[in-house]
């Protein structure tokens, strides 16, 4: 059985929107105001390597089915992106463009526990704020990986939406990387 493993940029105050810049949001791009270092590159690195498979929401797996076919680097991280199966839970997407690609339709909870009874190893998650948000109302997260980033937006879309909760997690890892980012990981709590 697959462990599903959510990993997010966010600010301070909760804020994950557009961290890249990609998607025009007015603070869009925020994550790159600060260098995360060596540990923070290598922590996101080991992260996709063992991961078995990647779920994503539509419209992050649309930038990412655009950014990353046709990538390579010296790390293998393009390559891992690329090649690993990818799940896109999605009721417009018809056919999807990225190699190794699966549309997942239907009721998000079931399908997704469906996916978890099916994959071995890890199930990363990034982006995706509305299917995170459902997998986490639904307890279906196993893990919660944060880079978050010292500054705060004071507007945006958040990680935790209104009314999910209450979530008990424990925590597993905190650490500093680059210029004040923190790297926390969390697993759901037992009972």
């Amino acid at each position: 059985m697959g462990s599903l493993v959510v990993s997010e940029f966010v600010t301070l105050d909760g804020v994950m929107e557009d961290p890249g810049g990609a998607e025009g949001f007015e603070h869009g791009g925020w994550a790159f105001q600060f260098d995360r270092g060596r540990e923070g590159d290598a922590f996101k690195l080991e992260e996709t390597l063992e991961a078995s498979a990647l779920l994503l929401g539509r419209r992050t797996y649309e930038g990412f089915a655009q950014a990353w076919p046709g990538r390579t680097d010296e790390h293998g991280f393009a390559e891992k992106m690329n090649s690993m199966p990818k799940f896109v839970v999605s009721s417009t997407l018809e056919e999807p463009s990225w190699n190794n690609s699966t549309v997942l339709a239907g009721d998000v909870p079931a399908v997704v526990e469906k996916l978890k009874h099916e994959q071995d190893g890890n199930i990363l998650v990034a982006g995706s704020r509305q299917l995170v948000g459902a997998l986490l109302a639904s307890q279906l997260v196993d893990e919660l990986r944060l880079m978050v980033f010292p500054l705060a937006l004071g507007a945006g879309k958040r990680l935790f939406p209104e009314g999910v909760g209450p979530l008990k997690m424990d925590l597993l890892e905190a650490g500093q990387v680059g210029s004040g980012v923190l790297v926390l990981r969390y697993q759901r709590a037992a009972g």
